[in-house]
């Protein structure tokens, strides 16, 4: 019973080290350390840069939400693969499967009017399938994004 005892506490003590493993590629974890040192990271290894701050009153959104969302989206050597404008934002639903998670995860953190930059490991946007021909599989991909608005009936 004791040999046990000890294995469980081994594991549940080691859980935090072993949820908190690095995301990122060694090759593109180098390249964020040395461009973006100030990013934040959060647990589930998304990496994020506060440009332009919010209006905090405002809240934040919930699941549920329709957002309209400002991005550019960018490979770590900078080539853009995608972006809109504000006078075209974009406007969906959080957490109906039509975002990557780093989004789904970022978006939920933001107040209306804050701009981030974030760095979305590959687990939390394509992963082993990528989204060819811009976005290769494990991809490591880094946005510019800015809330515009957000709310259950936004048109």
């Amino acid at each position: 019973m004791r040999p046990l005892l000890c294995l469980c506490l081994a594991l549940f003590a080691a859980s935090p080290l072993l949820a908190q493993r690095e995301k990122l590629p060694p090759e593109d974890l180098e390249i964020v350390e040395q461009r973006w040192p100030e990013a934040k990271k959060t647990f589930t290894g998304l990496r994020y840069i506060v440009l332009k701050a919010g209006d905090p009153a405002a809240g934040m959104p919930k699941t549920g939400m329709k957002v309209s969302v400002v991005y550019k989206g960018m490979l770590l050597d900078g080539k853009i693969f995608d972006q809109n404008t504000a006078e075209n934002p974009l406007k969906v639903r959080i957490d109906r499967g039509d975002l990557i998670e780093g989004w789904e995860e970022a978006l939920q953190k933001m107040t209306k009017g804050e701009k981030w930059l974030l760095i979305v490991p590959p687990e939390l946007a394509y992963g082993a399938k990528g989204r060819p021909p811009g976005i290769k599989r494990y991809a490591t991909l880094v946005f510019e994004m800015e809330l515009l608005d957000f709310g259950k009936d936004l048109k």
